[in-house]
């Protein structure tokens, strides 16, 4: 965490992958309170897609996936239930696990409203134990990639443990070209009277690092704050994985019959995505 303008003049050039930060802290009360708004808004898809982009998504998981019957289903990093709830809609019961306390409250609090079979529970993926008995197991958006490899495989032998022998795994990523080009891009910067990185009038510098040892990019974001010039830092890194190395990483879990689609929608891979989907099986 950074103080003074100072501070950023003498900063790392170049941060090492996760060395400053394991990931924006969703967890904080009062930034997972600005970011379930971003999750909610109609606005943009930054942080959750649009009502009509998750309902495209659900008709296609619930379908195809789980073969139009419904059946247990656990949702890794599950924000504030919007996929999770939809599938109960459908007769599903669904578990969904997040690291952000006000998203976990707004999906327990809708769900219940709802009377949907959902359970939903504030935690860490790398630590918790995610139960078993599944049909389904998803994680979607690119979480997979902002932990380190080891750590991302680890979550996947929990998630293949969770499943039911022929249960399936939906896993949607960020492109490999996707991040090389966010870690080779120039520094920008925005001023905003308030928004995801604080309450206050406040500006944002964002640089963009590649590490080509481990095919990671870095975004460090620096905040200040307009009234005092105080900084803030934060940093994000995210994995790129070729085919093969998602599909040795995906056996090392234990999973078989990986296929690849363009997107959650269910399309075949004929042209390049930002955001690919691989179903796999165990």
């Amino acid at each position: 965490m950074m103080k003074t303008l100072l501070d950023i003049v003498n900063r790392a050039s170049t941060p090492a992958p996760w060395s400053e930060g394991e990931n924006i802290p969703w967890d904080d009360p009062e930034f997972s309170e600005r970011m379930l708004a971003e999750h909610l808004s109609q606005d943009h898809d930054l942080a959750s897609r649009r009502s009509e982009t998750i309902d495209g998504h659900v008709d296609w998981i619930f379908s195809s996936v789980l073969g139009g019957r419904p059946g247990r289903v656990l949702d890794l990093g599950c924000g504030p239930g919007l996929y999770a709830q939809r599938l109960a809609h459908r007769g599903c019961e669904c578990v969904g696990v997040d690291f952000s306390p006000a998203s976990i409250r707004y999906a327990c609090e809708t769900a219940a409203s709802s009377d949907l079979n959902c359970r939903f529970i504030h935690g860490d993926l790398r630590d918790q134990d995610f139960g078993g008995g599944f049909n389904l197991v998803m994680m979607v958006y690119g979480q997979f990639n902002v932990f380190p490899r080891n750590v991302a495989v680890k979550i996947m032998k929990k998630a293949h443990a969770a499943l039911e022998r022929g249960g399936s795994l939906v896993l949607e990523l960020q492109a490999a070209e996707q991040i090389n080009r966010e870690g080779q891009s120039g520094p920008t910067w925005y001023s905003s009277p308030a928004g995801l990185f604080s309450d206050r009038p406040h500006i944002v510098l964002q640089e963009n690092f590649w590490d080509e040892e481990t095919s990671t990019s870095t975004t460090r974001f620096l905040v200040i704050d307009a009234s005092t010039g105080a900084v803030s830092n934060y940093a994000l890194s995210n994995e790129a994985y070729t085919d093969q190395e998602l599909e040795e990483a995906l056996r090392t879990a234990g999973f078989d019959k990986v296929k690849a689609f363009a997107s959650l929608n269910g399309q075949t891979v004929t042209e390049e995505s930002d955001l690919p989907v691989v179903v796999a099986h165990r």
